[in-house]
């Protein structure tokens, strides 16, 4: 398939800034198997069956057996393994050789990140190709009221790093902003404010454009706490007439890639973003 969907592309509004760059990361399993196959907790989370933490879980709490047996951390998934988890088989030999794929998708106003929406609105998955083998893996969210790039992958451990707090993965976004803004509430914007759920901050803040009311910024936060950026800037009394996420750790959104459309990273991207994650 093209990398790039073949619906008509709406332009962005001629005051939208554009993106900076990103910045310069049938023996009893109740034993280890020797070596050979794939372990258990690494397969499963590539799948996105759930996080190796979760994985790991689910097994001390004995819901995973292979071949009827409980299995213990680390075991190496064999040809013929029959696997279940909570009694429910799965089907684990599609995923083996399943290769890493990564969506870079330009989510407009008024799509959800969601698989279904019972109001029947707009989600972001009707958009990207069918996989024949495993689910798109939406990396974070952003709400209908922000558009910009959203990370999808069919690798559930990539996924997992990417969103996990302790990788502090930073995410710039373009705001246009409706109010007064100074050097001194930038400066307590990057210090750090008390939110109703605990103090945040900017890691930087910048005035890109922007004449009058309405003034563009960049921002970025380590941070994916529930709609964070506005939340900051509405600390200070100002209002955001609008977001755009333009950059997700080292990948940044294409500037061709208009709404309702997506980029595959190439080998190299993904690689470079694997390593970034430590995979």
């Amino acid at each position: 398939m093209d990398k790039r969907t073949q619906k008509p592309q709406s332009r962005k509004p001629s005051s939208t800034p554009r993106p900076k760059p990103a910045p310069a990361p049938k023996t009893s399993p109740s034993t280890n198997a020797p070596a050979g196959g794939e372990r258990i907790q690494k397969l499963l989370a590539r799948a996105g069956v759930g996080s190796r933490r979760e994985i790991e879980r689910w097994i001390e709490e004995g819901k995973l057996t292979v071949n009827g047996n409980p299995v213990q951390p680390g075991y190496h998934l064999k040809p013929d393994d029959h696997l279940q988890i909570n009694g429910r088989v799965v089907k684990w030999e599609k995923y083996a050789e399943q290769p890493t794929r990564v969506l870079v998708y330009h989510k407009p106003v008024g799509e959800l990140v969601t698989r279904r929406d019972p109001e029947g609105r707009p989600v972001i998955f009707t958009q990207l190709p069918r996989l024949q083998v495993g689910r798109w893996i939406a990396v974070g969210r952003l709400d209908i009221n922000t558009s910009g790039m959203i990370l999808v992958t069919n690798n559930g451990e990539l996924a997992n790093r990417l969103m996990h707090p302790s990788q502090e993965v930073e995410r710039e976004y373009a705001v246009r902003i409706l109010g007064e803004v100074d050097d001194a509430m930038l400066a307590r914007l990057k210090q750090g404010v008390e939110l109703e759920d605990g103090p945040a901050h900017f890691e930087d803040v910048s005035f890109y454009a922007g004449e009058g009311a309405n003034k563009w910024f960049y921002a970025t936060v380590k941070q994916g706490r529930n709609r964070l950026v506005r939340r900051l800037w509405e600390s200070q009394g100002v209002k955001v007439s609008r977001l755009i996420r333009v950059r997700y750790g080292d990948v940044t959104l294409p500037e061709r890639v208009r709404a309702h459309s997506f980029y595959e990273l190439e080998a190299k991207e993904l690689a470079t973003l694997m390593e970034f994650v430590g995979l």
